[in-house]
């Protein structure tokens, strides 16, 4: 009431405008979040909102996981809804799918998917062909998720990137987020979704803040899962990836812009099912298509997107082959210089646009 009385012998139109600064509402801006906390606020969120959500894996209460994804959950949500495992992938696999079964929603965290390849049974055989061989009486809605792909200097046997694995399955979706709103979004969607869904993750994108737009702070903010995003408009040239190295696509794109060359840089966020749609509309746009990966090249994501675009309508558009840029074909070696040559970097994307586009 005193900040108004001040204001009692001033003009009417005068006082209007002071209130109006004084108690003027700000829009909600875009935060910083990094992609650890965006998952870890995802998972809060469904947590809270329906109590057949439980998490499960090594390291995931008290630690608050490997990597600190699940910080703070095992507070709030007790033994019960945050649960410790024994270091046995298949064991605690085979727990979450049993649970899933009986009609909870587990999110089973492994601590690299590297791992799963321990309870790769479970995950195929007993999630993924359940629901098709009970006729469709039993569904399993669960999350499979964890940390996939190259890290840094942790060699050949942590370093896999399972999207080629998973997306050869059906009965599987599985999806694949870059930044912290793909990450939110994807997570919500996975949980709530009633088959099973992997996640593939990323160590080296956990603590990197992206820009979170107000939509994305919201509790019933979700990323449709098999529909991809177009991150950078173009015309002269298509590049598809997923995970982290999207951005490294938009890298190489700001570099080429300066040469004129405007890249279209879509987001594929799904592996399984994944929006042919989205991308063969920006071939017949562009005419020229580059896929960007970091697994291995043999029957990788790249090879069945090529595929595609040479089995379907959009193969009349292109005006010269596409290209796979991938991982390359080894075990991922331990030395830095090594490793370094075995993934894509934004050098090795702008020679193939470059060597596509003939330029």
């Amino acid at each position: 009431m005193a900040a108004v009385s001040g204001l009692m012998w001033r003009p009417l139109r005068q006082v209007s405008g002071l209130l109006k600064r004084r108690f003027h509402r700000t829009a909600p801006v875009a935060l910083q979040v990094t992609v650890r906390d965006a998952i870890n606020q995802g998972m809060d969120e469904e947590l809270e909102r329906d109590e057949k959500v439980f998490l499960l894996g090594e390291e995931v209460a008290q630690y608050d996981g490997a990597y600190k994804v699940s910080r703070g959950l095992w507070k709030k949500y007790g033994d019960k809804r945050i649960i410790d495992t024994p270091i046995s992938e298949m064991g605690f696999a085979g727990i979450a799918v049993g649970a899933a079964m009986a009609g909870l929603r587990p999110i089973c965290e492994f601590m690299t998917f590297n791992f799963s390849m321990q309870a790769i049974d479970q995950v195929i055989n007993s999630a993924a062909k359940t629901y098709y061989m009970s006729g469709g009486l039993q569904s399993v809605p669960i999350v499979f998720r964890g940390p996939n792909g190259a890290s840094a200097g942790v060699a050949a046997q942590h370093s896999q990137c399972f999207a080629a694995w998973y997306g050869h399955c059906p009965g599987l979706k599985v999806v694949s987020p870059w930044n912290s709103e793909d990450a939110k979004g994807l997570i919500k969607s996975a949980i709530r979704d009633n088959n099973p869904v992997v996640m593939l993750e990323n160590e080296l994108m956990y603590g990197v803040p992206f820009e979170f737009p107000p939509e994305a702070q919201s509790k019933d903010f979700l990323v449709p899962i098999g529909k991809a995003k177009i991150e950078r408009q173009g015309t002269h040239i298509t590049v598809v990836s997923h995970s982290r190295p999207v951005g490294h696509c938009l890298e190489a794109a700001a570099v080429l812009s300066k040469e004129g060359v405007e890249c279209e840089v879509i987001n594929m966020r799904t592996i399984r099912p994944m929006d042919m749609e989205t991308i063969e509309a920006s071939v017949m746009k562009t005419n020229h298509l580059v896929t960007v990966e970091g697994g291995w090249p043999q029957f990788g994501v790249g090879a069945e997107i090529c595929a595609r675009i040479m089995e379907g309508p959009a193969f009349n558009f292109l005006d010269a082959p596409a290209v796979r840029v991938t991982g390359a074909d080894v075990p991922m070696p331990y030395a830095k210089i090594l490793e370094d040559n075995s993934i894509p970097q934004v050098k090795d994307i702008i020679f193939a646009i470059k060597k596509t586009l003939n330029i």
